[in-house]
């Protein structure tokens, strides 16, 4: 039996805020936007070639402290491409650092233990791994 992540929510303040975010900075794809009146709104929002999508809301979602989701994680092939496109999108975010040692280090030293991070406006915290082939 497959057991998949299918959605992770994230704590915000102001909803369009953080899906201008989340859609025009990271460019995830905004999977739906619906209100149920006046008091319930909620946005799905999927990173490119993932199968799991972030949820921000008010009304119908679990009640956290905003910015209080720390680790979340994206895995990109390439990070010095992710890295250059969040700076080329006015994301702040770190430089690429390397954490551990690769011990497969060819053809590329970065694989598996390189990294950039960064906060959406609300202080939610997220990094970016290559990680170009798996075991």
């Amino acid at each position: 039996m497959n057991w998949t992540l299918e959605v992770v929510v994230v704590p915000v303040t102001d909803l369009d805020r953080a899906k201008e975010f989340y859609a025009d900075r990271l460019g995830f794809t905004v999977d739906h936007d619906t209100r149920f009146g006046a008091d319930v709104r909620i946005i799905q929002l999927t990173p490119p070639g993932s199968g799991c999508s972030v949820v921000i809301g008010k009304g119908a979602v679990p009640e956290m402290p905003p910015g209080s989701l720390k680790g979340l994680q994206l895995v990109v092939p390439d990070i010095r491409k992710a890295h250059a496109e969040l700076v080329e999108r006015g994301v702040e975010c770190t430089e690429v650092q390397t954490l551990g040692q690769n011990p497969n280090p060819v053809p590329d030293p970065l694989d598996n233990v390189g990294f950039v991070f960064f906060s959406d406006p609300d202080g939610n915290g997220w990094a970016v791994q290559q990680i170009s082939s798996r075991a």
